[in-house]
């Protein structure tokens, strides 16, 4: 009657945790739906989804994701597996490693950055592993 099944990450598709503004978390999160962050987090972030980081929204840590919408503020290391895309209000200082890159004008990017094709289970061990 009461029995949980545990649910699968495709079940967890189209639900998104959400952090809103005037919240600040000291600490990491993992996740593994989807995520939006309208406040601060000082910490690092995982996810086997999506992380949107919204205009009102800062990260001062590292992030490992599958794919990344930047609006706001991001200091640390951010290694995304398929897509990274910075929004023109976005600043992003430190380190990038990403499949893709999508910068929109006005975004400003004080950052080193690598991009890999073969970006293949980057989230599994946090430890990514080239074929």
């Amino acid at each position: 009657m009461f029995n949980k099944v545990q649910k699968t990450y495709t079940e967890n598709l189209g639900q998104t945790n959400r952090i809103v503004e005037g919240t600040i978390i000291k600490g990491d999160i993992l996740s593994k739906a989807d995520f939006r962050l309208d406040g601060d987090l000082i910490g690092n972030f995982q996810s086997h989804g999506k992380i949107v980081i919204g205009p009102a929204g800062s990260i001062k840590g590292d992030i490992l994701c599958k794919n990344a919408d930047i609006e706001g503020r991001f200091e640390g290391k951010i290694q995304v597996e398929e897509v990274l895309s910075l929004k023109a209000s976005s600043v992003i200082t430190g380190e990038v490693i990403c499949g893709k890159l999508a910068i929109e004008p006005g975004a400003e990017f004080n950052a080193t950055c690598v991009m890999k094709t073969n970006q293949s289970k980057l989230l599994s061990g946090g430890q990514k592993s080239e074929e």
